[in-house]
């Protein structure tokens, strides 16, 4: 199993454009709660299958990474949650239909990054990108908040930074020997 530096560093070679990271801010939630809300419409007695989705993600995070899984933990908690009270005051179909439209607005909006970006998504190469896009995001948040700099540093490293717009540009570290 790869570990989490490997993953993110992956992950954030395809996302170096601040305006596609923003998009993921936004983009990537919503497919989440898609998915399980989707997912809450199948039921099992009182449990539904959006918890057994959040709760075999949450396992995942964890094992990755304690603060980050934790962080997850509590994000997936809270969408299942409301997932789940969507389920509830709406009929399967309702449910569906309304997962479907968020699901898909979600995807307008990662491939609206990716345009900015001038790079097709992540998963397009590896399918895990899929699983490592929420993960992504929160990494992100963390390191807004000066959280996980040695992470931050060892993704920068290998893939450099942030740019505010990146236009299909080369990926990789900077250069100390990089002319003016």
């Amino acid at each position: 199993m790869r570990t989490l530096e490997q993953h993110i560093t992956q992950y954030a070679a395809y996302h170096r454009d601040q305006r596609n990271i923003n998009t993921h801010f936004v983009g990537i939630p919503m497919i989440v709660f898609g998915v399980i809300l989707a997912f809450a419409q199948i039921s099992f007695g009182p449990v539904h299958a959006g918890w057994l989705v959040a709760f075999a993600a949450m396992i995942y995070y964890l094992i990755l990474d304690r603060p980050l899984g934790f962080a997850m933990v509590i994000y997936l908690f809270f969408t299942t949650a409301i997932a789940s009270l969507v389920t509830a005051k709406t009929s399967e179909s309702g449910g569906l239909i309304i997962a479907a439209v968020v699901f898909v607005l979600g995807w307008v909006l990662q491939f609206v990054g990716h345009k900015y970006e001038g790079v097709k998504p992540a998963f397009v190469d590896d399918i895990v990108g899929l699983a490592i896009g929420p993960l992504f995001v929160m990494t992100e948040f963390f390191f807004m908040l000066r959280l996980k700099p040695t992470l931050k540093k060892y993704v920068e490293d290998r893939v450099g930074p942030v740019m505010a717009a990146r236009n299909g540009a080369a990926i990789g570290p900077v250069s100390s020997n990089s002319s003016a």
